[in-house]
């Protein structure tokens, strides 16, 4: 009896002791964003810190990428837990459209929420002369990574305006920064920029040179034919030396989780972001059109469970 007692005793203690384990595991949250210059980093690294500070265990990191295309298929490899991207990109994603960078369906992408929208932004240096999408023509712009987020909005909005790659003197495959520091040095006339309104490679530009902010007038956004697409308007003096509101192109960014990651740590995500919006908002001015009425809106991939059970919840579902 003294025998059984004792492997009895010793079962119970192995039994707690991978209990505690289990429960002492850290949960990980890796946030997928885009470049440092951009918008989706700073919101990133203010989603980490209201993990970290919200979630008992949770070890959050933040990882400067290419953006859209390269967050989802990080994600479908199991590489991040969270990731921005545009929700063109998302769709393409899910049905595997090969030139948008997605060899095979990603299968394993699940929404968290809708976030703020992205703004198409085309500036040019006052002394290019360009004024207009046609002035486009035998000019050299930048157009983001290619196949990235950006690159494929380029393209979308050129082919609805009548203008090809081929039409201008050189294009350019690089990230905001180095396009802006190429614009300084008058080595670019002109950059096309995907992200939040305020974003700081725009503004380090415009308050260092004068600059021409390109209008997108509606009747191409129609041409376009996709509804992910919407007409939209730059603020007047969103960037110094922009007196007048610029027509343009808005296009939703989504939050992306996978299918895979924990219930709970979903729902964590989701509750923990709608409840410290101000917080976020004090990271980047973009987070702050963040709106939970619209979160599970329209979306071109299916809700992680997490987040379904927060939205019905608070009844927006």
């Amino acid at each position: 009896m003294r025998v059984k007692s004792r492997f009895a005793l010793l079962a119970a203690a192995a039994t707690l002791a991978v209990t505690t384990a289990t429960h002492a595991a850290p949960v990980f949250i890796n946030i997928l964003t885009g470049g440092t210059s951009g918008v989706y980093y700073p919101i990133g690294v203010g989603l980490s810190q209201i993990y970290s500070d919200g979630i008992p265990g949770v070890r959050t990191s933040v990882q400067a990428t290419k953006a859209s295309v390269e967050n989802l298929n990080l994600l479908q490899a199991g590489r991040g837990e969270l990731a921005l991207a545009l929700g063109d990109s998302v769709d393409d994603a899910k049905n595997g459209v090969e030139d948008a960078g997605f060899k095979t369906p990603l299968t394993k992408l699940r929404a968290i929420a809708a976030a703020y929208p992205n703004y198409i932004q085309i500036v040019a240096s006052q002394e290019s002369g360009i004024k207009t999408l046609a002035d486009l023509k035998g000019k050299t712009i930048s157009v983001g990574a290619p196949k990235s987020g950006t690159e494929l909005n380029a393209r979308a909005i050129f082919k609805a305006a009548g203008l090809t790659y081929e039409d201008m003197g050189r294009v350019q495959y690089l990230p905001f920064a180095e396009s802006v520091e190429l614009i300084k040095n008058r080595q670019l006339d002109a950059t096309l920029q995907s992200s939040g309104l305020g974003m700081a490679a725009i503004r380090d530009l415009s308050s260092v040179m004068p600059l021409n902010y390109i209008a997108i007038p509606s009747e191409v956004v129609a041409k376009i034919g996709n509804p992910a697409y919407q007409s939209a308007m730059i603020p007047a003096n969103t960037y110094d030396g922009q007196a007048d509101a610029v027509p343009t192109v808005a296009i939703t960014n989504i939050l992306v989780t996978r299918a895979d990651v924990p219930d709970d740590v979903a729902y964590q995500m989701t509750r923990l972001l709608f409840e410290n919006l101000a917080r976020l908002g004090n990271s980047h001015s973009a987070a702050k059109d963040i709106k939970l009425e619209n979160a599970a809106r329209d979306l071109p991939i299916a809700l992680h469970p997490g987040a379904e059970r927060y939205y019905k919840e608070k009844g927006v579902l």
